[in-house]
């Protein structure tokens, strides 16, 4: 799954959050800010995790910040080892 969130999503902890809430899936991966200001979450698991992911990411307080969300889905690369914030 990848996700290109845009909004007033940088500078409000929204790497931090993600990052908890990823705690809670069976899913690895990053997220990171993009310099066009829209931030980038890669994340890799079973699809029902990855649904599940996506849906509390607004749940958990980041609702209000996310103005678009851009998903498109590929096969898992199988590339990450848990699930980091990339600088």
């Amino acid at each position: 799954m990848h996700i290109f969130y845009s909004g007033h999503v940088q500078g409000v902890g929204f790497r931090y959050t993600v990052k908890t809430v990823a705690a809670g899936f069976e899913v690895t991966g990053t997220v990171r800010n993009l310099p066009d200001g829209r931030v980038e979450l890669i994340a890799e698991g079973p699809r029902e995790e990855l649904e599940a992911f996506r849906q509390a990411i607004p749940d958990a307080g980041l609702k209000q910040f996310i103005r678009h969300e851009d998903v498109t889905w590929s096969d898992a690369t199988g590339g990450f080892r848990g699930f980091e914030i990339v600088r």
